[in-house]
């Protein structure tokens, strides 16, 4: 089980249970429902943050608003690359590792879907390490799906002189002659 495997006991499940349900219930409030002291709560609440596993996540809810959001399923040579890309790149909001035909998914978001498209061909249809680039439009999320975003890509138009922008430091495009 999940809890086993986290070495979670029944008052910390209870916690992350209602935290997930309603992230801006008070300490107090949690204490009542699960019938311990406030400091009780505020000290299992601080535990699992340090331990990582419990976070408070700022961001969007792509649920709520209307953001294209793209899934990029990639099949490359170097998968540790395009997950570096993703931790600096400010269109990527996440990667995972994967284990199928393709061996990487990112995350992307933007407010116009040619920009996605003008993401993808840059960091991944022309990186002559990647074999393989499938992107899918998510059209509908069934809960809740925060994630934070960086508000500056969108003023930045991916090519190939520039990338992605400032943030972005995966330059694709070769000077001339280096292809």
């Amino acid at each position: 089980m999940i809890s086993e495997k986290l070495k979670l006991d029944d008052i910390d499940r209870q916690i992350i249970s209602l935290v997930q349900e309603d992230p801006s219930l008070t300490h107090t409030q949690i204490a009542e429902k699960i019938n311990r002291s406030q400091p009780t709560v505020g000290m299992r609440i601080k535990k699992l943050e340090k331990e990582g596993i419990l976070q408070f996540q700022p961001g969007i809810n792509f649920k709520k608003v209307e953001l294209n959001l793209a899934t990029v399923e990639v099949k490359c040579t170097n998968p540790d690359e395009i997950m570096e890309m993703a931790s600096c790149c400010p269109f990527m909001l996440n990667a995972f590792r994967l284990s199928g035909e393709h061996n990487i998914c990112i995350l992307l978001a933007s407010s116009k879907l040619n920009k996605l498209d003008a993401i993808v061909n840059y960091h991944f249809r022309k990186n002559p390490e990647v074999s393989s680039v499938s992107m899918e439009i998510v059209t509908d999320i069934a809960r809740d799906f925060i994630l934070p975003i960086d508000f500056d890509s969108e003023n930045h138009e991916p090519n190939e002189e520039e990338g992605c922008g400032e943030k972005c430091k995966f330059k694709i495009a070769k000077k001339k002659g280096e292809i």
